[in-house]
């Protein structure tokens, strides 16, 4: 599925983002696993990352993102009439933790609902949202993306152990006076979804489900170095746009190899690609809007950026979008960049 922007611009005018405090690094890795700082450095870049307590559930760290993104907004909770909460760990299959957190914030006008779509979670989540401002359905939307894969993961596997990590993030969306989403591109596979799993989380019977998460690596790397490639070429070509034109490119932090390879085969300067999978490890939904964060703090989310953001994951599925970054909001409101 391809589109580019038609009608009323759309754009971010808020943006949280929230980890748990606990950090485990690679060398704390090692008392679960075969594994050392260098092994894991070395294959995928990651130093650290943060992993959520027993106790933590996805609505615990996802809240403070949200409260963050609505006072940077200006948005009152009763002005939200749509929450999306893209997650594949959420709190508990039902009541959703859309639902859950916009009881908790008072969002009493609010449709909410969660998504799944894996690792591409949020860029399906901020496609959804779009369509519905677009269309006039909503008015101002929530979208959160978070995970806490810690709590899916076999802790004997350092395949997969090591590459993960919590962490959420939030975006309030509204029809903008300038700027704003310029088109997306979604997809999914799911003749490869076997390749990375939750065999046992649903409605099809496992003999032995062990209830965590599977993948396999190879297949998995294959089909992400292709997509990430051919998803953001398909949405620049869309939007009439070059990889000249991306001020800042935005990849699903999955790995550091993957980006690489991204970001040479598509010519994107280095210098232009956020990259924080080496403190958070993959975050799954989570990992776009921290990224996107780490960009503004280090102050290039300036007004008139032009962002390209791609994510892939679980379904398998992959999704890009690219935005014009800044703006003021229908309402009056000015962005902070």
């Amino acid at each position: 599925m391809i589109g580019s922007a038609h009608g009323p611009r759309i754009g971010i005018t808020g943006l949280g983002t929230n980890v748990p405090a606990k950090v485990m690094t690679n060398d704390d890795m090692a008392a679960f696993v075969d594994t050392s700082d260098a092994w894991i450095q070395e294959r995928t870049g990651i130093r650290e990352r943060r992993i959520a307590t027993q106790e933590e559930a996805l609505s615990d760290i996802a809240l403070p993102a949200v409260r963050e993104a609505l006072a940077e907004a200006g948005a009152d909770p009763s002005e939200i009439d749509l929450v999306i909460c893209a997650t594949v760990t959420p709190d508990m299959l039902f009541p959703t933790t859309s639902a859950l957190m916009a009881d908790i914030l008072g969002m009493r006008n609010a449709a909410a609902y969660d998504l799944l779509a894996g690792c591409t979670g949020f860029m399906y989540a901020v496609a959804q949202a779009y369509g519905m401002l677009a269309s006039g359905l909503s008015k101002k939307a929530l979208v959160v993306g978070g995970d806490l894969l810690s709590k899916i993961l076999d802790w004997d596997d350092r395949s997969t152990l090591v590459l993960f990590g919590d962490g959420a993030g939030a975006v309030v969306m509204e029809q903008v006076t300038t700027g704003g989403f310029l088109g997306f591109e979604l997809g999914a596979d799911g003749g490869g979804g076997i390749h990375l799993c939750y065999p046992g989380s649903g409605s099809r019977h496992f003999d032995d489900p062990l209830s965590i998460l599977k993948m396999n690596g190879r297949e998995v790397f294959k089909f992400a170095t292709r997509v990430m490639v051919s998803s953001a070429e398909a949405v620049l070509e869309e939007c009439g746009k070059t990889i000249a034109d991306i001020d800042v490119y935005v990849p699903h932090q999955a790995n550091k190899r993957i980006i690489d390879y991204a970001v040479g085969k598509l010519g994107i300067p280095p210098e232009r690609t956020v990259v924080n999978v080496d403190r958070f490890g993959n975050t799954s939904s989570g990992s776009i809007p921290l990224a996107l964060a780490d960009a503004r703090a280090e102050g290039r989310l300036t007004d008139g950026a032009l962002v390209l953001m791609t994510g892939m994951g679980a379904g398998l599925t992959w999704g890009s979008a690219l935005i014009e970054w800044g703006g003021v909001s229908a309402a009056g409101t000015p962005r902070e960049g």
